[in-house]
């Protein structure tokens, strides 16, 4: 039998319930879960598989409480942003494209998403621009596509 493992007294089996119960997403719930469960004296082995947790990543958990308290909870992916998307085109080439959308697209048509990509490609020698991206321009330069 592994043998139990005690949780450092930062809050009561009763202060655990409570933010087990309230936690605002099922990865915190799961883990106040886990924590309290073994601060019922069940072993972590057990408490892992009762909530299913890896066992490996159970032990973390509770050494993680154990050596920060509470805060070591919290779900941190949350908190972590994606970096921000690289520019396609430079200033001076997204002035270029603001003074080309005020004039008829290429073809003579109204400008849209595919024929700002393409002229982004076109510009920057790329093979290939998605039409989002054409979009993305078009809002981010204020270009009201419904009226040309």
């Amino acid at each position: 039998m592994p043998p139990k493992v005690s949780l450092k007294p930062h809050l009561t089996v009763e202060e655990l319930k409570i933010r087990y119960r309230q936690a605002p997403d099922t990865i915190e719930s799961r883990r106040w879960h886990l924590l309290l469960l073994v601060a019922q004296q069940w072993s972590i082995k057990k408490a892992s598989e009762v909530v299913g947790l890896n066992y490996d990543y159970a032990k973390e958990i509770v050494g993680r409480y154990n050596r920060e308290g509470p805060e070591s909870v919290k779900n941190r992916s949350k908190d972590r942003q994606p970096p921000p998307a690289k520019s396609l085109l430079t200033p001076a080439q997204q002035q270029e494209l603001s003074e080309a959308l005020q004039g008829p697209a290429p073809d003579g048509g109204a400008w849209s998403g595919p024929k700002v990509a393409r002229w982004i490609a076109k510009k920057t020698g790329r093979d290939h621009v998605w039409p989002q991206r054409g979009w993305d321009y078009l809002k981010r330069l204020g270009i009201d596509w419904k009226e040309k």
